[in-house]
């Protein structure tokens, strides 16, 4: 067993100062201050880090892509790829996403991820798929953002129960708009298949989301962006989500998709409800230059998030750690706060509350941010992965 001290550990969502963990593949104890003698003596192998903090592994929940591969479009090497090298950026579990597409496609790739799942489990030291998020094609034309228009359609019982079927389990959640015809009993048709909903690219008012949430909705999708502002008189898809204790936000800190001063409104009125999430696309990990979301191009700039030729931003090209350092270090979000962002309130948000949490019984998956909360070394299951010497191709330097 491998012991590790750190001057600042994440145990079970609190910040330790100092603190120490003893794990194999699965968390075996773990304490503050200095490890106790017996501790030590069974220890294989102990560390100590010189600084930053040891985290649980990062979970992102929202990804269409990374290192220049685009999931609607991937092979299974190439999906085997972006498993391995996602512990680079800090995540150790990670929740694909595809976005609008014939609902004969996206049930196509339901059961080609479903198929390739057991090997993507079997290969050593990657990073943990958690089954896929399918965000439209039910989405609302007004905030479609860059989901093609000609292309989305009411959740009709039959495409729901076509998606459900083609997905056997695999299909973890799915973004629509709630203000759709049916989108109602979609939501509880899925709900009661055991797969979670999300409102998202949606004109909802605040009385439409409620009535979602009623009907089981759990999940908001990247808050702010593609739906309903809040305003005084119109509280809107915002203001519901953010007051409303059942739903979970994902937000995009890129300073791009959402200004500071958004990322404190929604720190502070959703305690414990907001997810960091990446939405990135092929351009993550990768230079500037051109990439596909979905068949779409996209044009990426150096610091500046990827764009269709109209303009549209279309998703990003964040990782997961940067978004910590970006709330951190731009948005007054405390650590405490920005680290359970990205680990312990995405993983609990897709049902998953033996990840993204470090404590006794936990597989052992752990990530060294240092001073700059940049990923210096992941570990996968207690094995270290990927020890990081450089500091990431970034828009966290990038002006909002």
């Amino acid at each position: 067993m491998q012991l590790l001290a750190a001057p600042t550990v994440v145990i079970e969502g609190r910040l330790t100062r100092p603190g120490w963990i003893l794990f194999d593949e699965f968390i075996r104890e773990i304490g503050a201050g200095v490890p106790p003698a017996r501790v030590q003596e069974a220890a294989t192998g102990i560390d100590t880090l010189a600084d930053g903090v040891l985290s649980p592994g990062l979970v992102d929940i929202q990804i269409n892509g990374a290192f220049g591969v685009d999931f609607a479009a991937a092979t299974d090497d190439e999906w085997i790829r972006v498993a391995q090298q996602m512990p680079s950026t800090g995540v150790t579990s990670f929740v694909p996403t595809l976005i609008t597409a014939p609902v004969e496609e996206l049930t196509g790739a339901l059961e080609a991820y479903r198929v390739l799942r057991p090997r993507l489990e079997a290969v050593p030291g990657a990073a943990r798929t958690l089954g896929l998020h399918v965000e439209g094609p039910f989405l609302a034309e007004r905030r479609r953002g860059a989901h093609r228009a000609e292309l989305l359609c009411d959740p009709q019982p039959q495409l729901i129960e076509a998606m459900i079927g083609a997905a056997t389990g695999a299909l973890t959640y799915l973004t629509l708009a709630p203000e759709r015809a049916g989108a109602l009993e979609a939501i509880q048709l899925l709900t009661g298949a055991g797969v979670r909903v999300s409102l998202g690219h949606t004109d909802a008012d605040h009385r439409t989301v409620r009535a979602a949430a009623d009907a089981g909705a759990t999940l908001v999708t990247h808050l702010y962006n593609a739906q309903r502002p809040m305003r005084h008189r119109d509280p809107g898809t915002v203001g519901a989500a953010l007051t409303d204790p059942r739903l979970t936000s994902g937000l995009i800190v890129d300073r791009h998709h959402v200004a500071p001063i958004a990322v404190q409104i929604a720190f502070r009125s959703a305690p414990g409800r907001i997810a960091l999430v990446s939405d990135a696309v092929a351009a993550m990990g990768m230079p500037a230059g051109s990439y596909e979301l979905a068949g779409e191009h996209l044009e990426v700039q150096p610091g500046l998030p990827p764009r269709r030729a109209d303009g549209t931003i279309a998703g990003s090209a964040l990782r997961m750690d940067e978004a910590i350092a970006n709330a951190v270090l731009h948005c007054e979000v405390d650590l405490e706060t920005a680290v359970n962002a990205a680990t312990l309130v995405p993983a609990r948000a897709v049902g998953r509350g033996d990840l993204g949490i470090l404590k006794p019984g936990a597989p052992a998956d752990l990530v060294w941010l240092g001073e700059d909360l940049i990923t210096r070394t992941t570990w996968v299951g207690g094995q270290p992965v990927r020890t990081c010497d450089h500091a990431p191709a970034s828009t966290a330097g990038a002006q909002p």
